[in-house]
């Protein structure tokens, strides 16, 4: 029997489960190891309401994650998001994880009153990109930049 997928958006006290997939997923960004850092990064977040983090369990598993940031837009004088971090423990991929994560992503936004969600990632991960783009989301050539003071 397959088990269904629930999305909650995390609290602190969903740390425990939160941190190691948080840490995973800096690793898989060719960061060392450090769950204690990757569990006050999300304590501080979260707890200072400046990301939504959603978590996705499978049974009684923790199976991913989103991280959101908000901004703004002055232009549209509207919210948007910043998708940043969206994560499937290996265990819990091509079992539709990431698609529940993205569907609770959007309606999160949506329900936020946001004008748009915006996400980067790196042209060699084909599998975000699939994904991205197989949910109507539009790749552009324009590059960011970054100034690392």
């Amino acid at each position: 029997m397959v088990e269904k997928t629930r999305i909650k958006q995390a609290t602190l006290d969903d740390m425990d489960e939160l941190a190691p997939m948080f840490d995973a997923y800096r690793v898989f960004y060719g960061c060392k190891s450090d769950v204690r850092r990757a569990h006050d990064w999300l304590r501080a977040r979260i707890g200072n309401n400046e990301s939504t983090v959603l978590m996705a369990t499978t049974g009684n598993d923790p199976a991913g994650f989103v991280q959101m940031y908000p901004m703004y837009s002055s232009v549209h004088t509207a919210r948007i998001w910043i998708l940043n971090d969206l994560f499937v423990d290996p265990a819990h991929r091509r079992s539709g994880v990431a698609q529940a994560l993205l569907d609770a992503a959007k309606s999160f936004a949506r329900d936020d009153g946001a004008r748009s969600i915006m996400l980067e990632t790196s042209r060699d991960n084909a599998a975000a990109r699939a994904l991205y783009t197989g949910n109507g989301w539009q790749e552009d050539d324009t590059q960011w930049y970054s100034h690392i003071l």
